[in-house]
């Protein structure tokens, strides 16, 4: 691979802030790495919307890091749109850059844990009703049990700043009480918002059921991806940037506190 396609930047997207979660551990492990995140702050929480319409998102912001950005690698730091856009994605890129979504590698992990019975997993709408969770499970190990509840007001909680508080963990006990989710054994984080809750999830669970979330299992496959491409960079010449297409205090904010007070982000609506 030529040396300055590995010297290029990974793109990596989300909805929001959740995606900042997957974006802080790609940064600590791979820190020579320059990241280019946007984080489509105007369209909002993608678990309430039709796949057709997220699958059109993707398309418009994967351009933008590809043909713009000059990304050599796009991360879907997104369930939902992993499941709505994710193989749409890959086949239109296949041959030219990796993509990598956040759904497989949770799924591996948790059918590679045989300490794991029964699990649950908490998602948006659009990412339980796809059933994408539901199948790999079922298709990659039948003797698991499994159930999926969509949790549709945490992401917008959380991307309003509202977490690690009492309204959060109000939210939390009437979801997580639910019959759907008695007796798991482990949990998975089916949102990158979710692991801005994750310490609050294990209080209520007292520390008995294992918790996934897709932050460093994620950073791990991208990692090992571009060393098997030869897509990894030495040095990094350039500070990581960040785009929203909507400004919003809380993103600020909560960037800030995940890349330091100097990142430099910035606002671009694709759809003007």
């Amino acid at each position: 691979m030529p040396v300055e396609k590995s010297n290029a930047p990974i793109g990596i997207f989300d909805s929001g802030i959740g995606g900042l979660t997957v974006a802080k551990a790609i940064s600590a492990l791979l820190p020579n790495e320059e990241l280019v995140y946007f984080g489509d702050t105007m369209h909002m929480p993608y678990g309430e919307k039709s796949v057709n319409l997220i699958r059109a998102y993707a398309l418009k912001i994967t351009d933008f890091l590809l043909n713009v950005k000059k990304c050599k690698a796009i991360v879907i730091a997104c369930n939902t749109a992993s499941a709505a856009a994710y193989e749409v994605l890959r086949d239109i890129h296949i041959g030219n850059v990796p993509v990598i979504n956040v759904i497989d590698p949770m799924v591996e992990a948790v059918i590679a844990d045989n300490t794991i019975n029964r699990v649950g997993v908490i998602a948006t709408k659009t990412t339980v009703k796809s059933g994408t969770y539901q199948e790999k499970f079922y298709r990659r190990k039948p003797t698991l049990e499994f159930t999926a509840l969509a949790t549709p007001l945490l992401a917008s909680m959380i991307e309003e700043g509202f977490f690690n508080n009492n309204i959060s963990t109000a939210i939390l006990e009437k979801y997580l009480s639910h019959s759907e989710l008695d007796s798991i054994d482990a949990i998975v984080l089916a949102c990158t918002h979710y692991p801005l809750i994750k310490k609050e999830i294990d209080t209520y669970y007292k520390g008995k059921v294992k918790i996934f979330d897709s932050a460093e299992i994620v950073a791990n496959r991208l990692k090992w991806i571009l060393e098997k491409e030869n897509l990894l960079t030495d040095k990094r010449t350039k500070d990581n940037l960040f785009y929203i297409s909507d400004y919003t205090e809380s993103f600020a904010q909560t960037a800030q506190q995940f890349f330091g007070s100097n990142l430099q982000l910035k606002e671009n609506n694709l759809w003007e």
